[in-house]
């Protein structure tokens, strides 16, 4: 993968995941067959009522472009094994149970709003009866491994992965970003987990990368990928292999869980998911955030909501962080910096005292001003060979910019000041 194949992600900056599977039926987290070891056959009950009558992709598409985003990505078929599109290789899918091919509609959505079509897809499966039982399988504790392992044959499980990821690569039109999940250790109590020799990874990868050339593919099928994908956390700084900077993408949740869980309200507010958005851009990073539409495949009023509050932020300050990135001048406390091309976009996460000071940046300054209203941003830069009374104990040295701030607030989720650079600055 060359950098010039990455461009568009990294310009992007921020985009929505979607889980939505028969797990949005139950409504107990994307995990619950295996986190209430539900056998095969109550589970299969979800798929008899299975009935997205609600799950509109051109809704969700547009208001993943209405919030900024840029790219959305779709759980193609997550660790249940219940498939969003008419795979010829499986009846467990959406077109047999309610005669839609949700994946198809997703990808024709997403064109249409000029968003990049993503699909993730999870290597594991708990439906397939030649997926042997391991650490997160929810036959774990029903017996001897061995013996519920027996006759099961994951050469044969391997040949069924690599086929469907086969059709979603070439029945769909030109697919951006495939998000593969996951690979996973020995878990507790002795019993196993899987590895890359479980997919055969190399081969997968190298069938991804056959049938779709320009495809971008994270990191989690056991032998590294185009970008790194931490998950429910922000890391701390720029992420680095060997000290050179990564492509990178924050994964993150509007409440903790990624499908529908109807009885989670820890919703987080759209002022903190938009400070993780400028948090990551700041690193050097992408934000993909999830929504979990409902059991009948709708966005819940709360995802609604937050996305809507958080495109009326992005739809005033989008260039601060689309096609933008980090800044090399170390932000004030209280502060993001991004930087695109001339504009240092200064993010003020709380409101200060009155000034904000950026130390070596007087004389390099032509204006600023406010991002939401293009108001004048008053400032005072002193001459780096002058003595000034701010150079007193407690002041500023010299070379240091001073903006000049209103008593009240900006009314906006975050106020965003738009540094204009003179020059080669």
């Amino acid at each position: 993968m060359t950098l010039a194949q990455t461009d568009w992600f990294t310009a992007a900056r921020f985009g929505l995941f979607v889980h939505f599977g028969l797990y949005s039926v139950a409504a107990r987290h994307e995990w619950v067959m295996t986190r209430e070891q539900i056998p095969l056959n109550e589970y299969e009950r979800y798929a008899q009522v299975f009935d997205p009558d609600r799950f509109d992709a051109r809704a969700i598409a547009r208001a993943a472009r209405s919030a900024g985003m840029g790219y959305a990505v779709l759980t193609t078929k997550h660790h249940d094994g219940f498939a969003l599109w008419n795979s010829g290789v499986s009846d467990y899918t959406s077109m047999q149970a309610c005669g839609r091919d949700l994946v198809a509609e997703f990808a024709e959505a997403c064109r249409a709003e000029g968003l990049r079509v993503g699909f993730y897809h999870s290597v594991i499966d708990w439906h397939h009866p030649d997926f042997t039982i391991d650490c997160h399988h929810p036959r774990r504790e029903d017996g001897d491994l061995t013996e519920l392992n027996s006759g099961r044959d994951m050469a044969r499980y391997r040949e069924y992965l690599h086929a469907q990821v086969r059709e979603l690569l070439t029945g769909y039109g030109p697919v951006d970003y495939l998000f593969y999940d996951f690979t996973y250790p020995d878990g507790m109590n002795g019993l196993p987990g899987k590895g890359a020799q479980d997919w055969d990874a190399e081969a997968l990868l190298a069938l991804t990368r056959e049938l779709q050339p320009g495809i971008i593919v994270n990191d989690r099928l056991g032998i590294g990928g185009d970008l790194v994908t931490p998950e429910q956390y922000q890391p701390d700084g720029p992420m680095t292999s060997g000290g050179v900077p990564v492509l990178w993408e924050a994964c993150q949740t509007m409440n903790g869980s990624w499908g529908y869980d109807r009885d989670n309200l820890e919703f987080k507010s759209a002022d903190l998911l938009v400070r993780m958005l400028v948090d990551s851009v700041a690193k050097g990073g992408n934000l993909l955030l999830n929504v979990g539409p409902d059991g009948r495949g709708a966005l819940t009023p709360q995802d609604s909501a937050t996305l809507a509050e958080i495109g009326t932020w992005m739809d005033l300050h989008a260039q601060s962080v689309i096609g933008a990135g980090p800044s090399e001048v170390p932000p004030p406390p209280g502060t993001a910096l991004t930087r695109r091309d001339d504009r240092l976009y200064l993010h003020l996460l709380t409101w200060a005292f009155g000034h904000v000071h950026l130390p070596g940046l007087a004389g390099k300054v032509r204006f600023a001003r406010f991002l939401h209203d293009g108001s004048e941003v008053a400032r005072t830069e002193f001459d780096p060979g002058q003595q000034a009374w701010n150079t007193t104990p407690g002041g500023q040295p010299p070379g240091t910019l001073t903006l000049q701030l209103p008593t009240i607030r900006p009314d906006v989720l975050h106020p965003v000041i738009e540094i204009i650079l003179d020059g080669e600055n």
